[in-house]
């Protein structure tokens, strides 16, 4: 059986919008206390716990702003929705600066106010869910990595509580920057295997020559300069977990090699000839969609299945920007205990520039230019002059086409080259930007040196 449904507040001095917001509010199943003003709010506050209040920004006794205070040392963490007759960008500045988790301005439109009251509902809700699963996990395994309060982060948290205890291999993806290691230590440290070796394996860094001998090992003299027989990655990882970073990224004989060790539970160092028995969990992560890699050749589909058994998805942080605020200063707070200064603040425009910029190279980025931030600034508050100039011009960097009468391929050629300028030549970045990965467009400019030439 279900719980009780919402119980909400409304506060407003005029009777006619007050019992209009009830009523409606009401028909949509929640349960409401009206008040007909500040002080009034106050007391039903005191009286019972509510799920969320919608107070009028003018009133004769106590006006919102002064409620929304008032609140925050009454009930703790109530959303509260502020609504004038008299909307500037100043009243909504001063209102969200205050802690209202909206601002709805008069004559009200029925249906926005459900939309807002079910978005502000549920907003509560994931927090709660969030707040509950971090200290779960916390308080089980010590994990307080992780930083987010998106929905999309709760699910994330609730995958790693799940698969930690568990012996299953785990398949991350996302783009690059996102944080894929983190879920990946997180998994680990929730696990029985915390306290043994978690091993980083970057796929995309090792040249296919070394690759075999560093995961597997190899034998004494088993290659010119082998002068000592050594363990490889995987060998390292026993009893903890080996982490296989960019795993897309593995060349065809090098993933049949991989998928005989997951099969076997055992490898092969290079010039020797016994199995060795490891007792390793495997995570692996990539930016690519292995799926459509698989399908195309590019990528083994029994090797796929093997590593598909759970997957996480880790959302670019375009697409958890209520989360930027959060990430943020929990930057602002690693930063100052490794240097031992004082914590930053960040100003409210300042925040509004990192919330409004598209984050290409996602929490890495962000992490990189709250970093600089912090080294440059002499002030103990953060303002948008203090972070790069590439931010604030962010809405001016929507790609336009040059003049008519390009070829396909010319235009193709036009946007790789306009990429890799604005990336300042970084292939890497130029690769993550465009959405291909690195062989791809060290190929493609290859083929238009070539063409350059004859």
């Amino acid at each position: 059986m279900s719980g009780p449904s919402p119980l909400l507040l409304v506060a407003d001095d005029d009777q006619v919008a007050r019992e209009l917001l009830a009523e409606a509010l009401e028909r949509e199943g929640y349960r409401v206390r009206v008040a007909a003003g500040g002080e009034e709010c106050l007391r039903l506050a005191e009286a019972e716990p509510f799920d969320m209040a919608l107070v009028d920004l003018r009133m004769p006794d106590l006006d919102g702003l002064g409620v929304l205070k008032r609140l925050a040392t009454i009930q703790p963490g109530l959303p509260v929705v502020i609504l004038t007759a008299f909307a500037t960008i100043e009243t909504a500045i001063e209102a969200v600066a205050a802690g209202a988790s909206d601002y709805l301005s008069k004559p009200f439109r029925m249906e926005e106010i459900k939309v807002v009251a079910r978005r502000t509902l549920a907003a509560r809700r994931l927090a709660s869910e969030n707040l509950q699963y971090r200290q779960e996990l916390k308080a089980r395994y010590g994990f307080d990595t992780l930083v987010g309060q998106s929905h999309q982060m709760v699910e994330i948290y609730k995958l790693v509580a799940r698969v930690a205890s568990l012996e299953t291999t785990v398949l991350i993806q996302g783009e690059t920057g996102t944080g894929k290691e983190l879920v990946a230590r997180a998994i680990h440290d929730a696990s029985a295997r915390a306290g043994r070796p978690f091993v980083v394996v970057d796929c995309a860094a090792l040249p296919e020559t070394l690759f075999e001998s560093e995961l597997f090992g190899h034998e004494r003299g088993a290659f010119t300069g082998a002068f000592a027989t050594r363990r490889g990655l995987l060998e390292t990882s026993v009893g903890g977990t080996c982490f296989l970073d960019e795993i897309g990224e593995l060349t065809a004989p090098l993933q049949g090699k991989l998928l005989r060790a997951l099969q076997e539970r055992a490898i092969r160092r290079v010039g020797g000839n016994d199995a060795i028995p490891i007792d390793v969990r495997l995570v692996a992560a990539t930016n690519r969609d292995l799926r459509k890699l698989a399908s195309e050749g590019g990528f083994r589909d029994d090797l796929y299945y093997r590593l598909n058994v759970v997957t996480i998805t880790v959302p670019p942080l375009r697409e958890r920007s209520s989360d930027i605020p959060l990430l943020a200063l929990h930057f602002l707070d690693t930063f100052a205990h490794r240097t031992g200064r004082p914590v930053k603040r960040l100003a409210l425009e300042a925040v509004a520039l990192l919330a409004a910029y598209h984050w290409p190279g996602n929490v890495r980025e962000l992490e990189h230019v709250i970093e600089r931030a912090v080294a440059l600034s002499p002030a103990e508050t953060l303002l948008p002059d203090d972070f790069p100039l590439h931010l604030r011009e962010e809405p001016d960097r929507a790609p336009r086409l040059p003049a008519a009468g390009m070829t396909l391929e010319d235009v193709k050629r036009w946007y790789v080259n306009k990429v890799l300028d604005e990336a300042g030549g970084n292939k890497v970045r130029a690769a993550e930007l465009l959405g291909i990965d690195r062989r791809t467009l060290y190929r493609i400019l290859e083929r238009q040196a070539t063409e350059d030439e004859a």
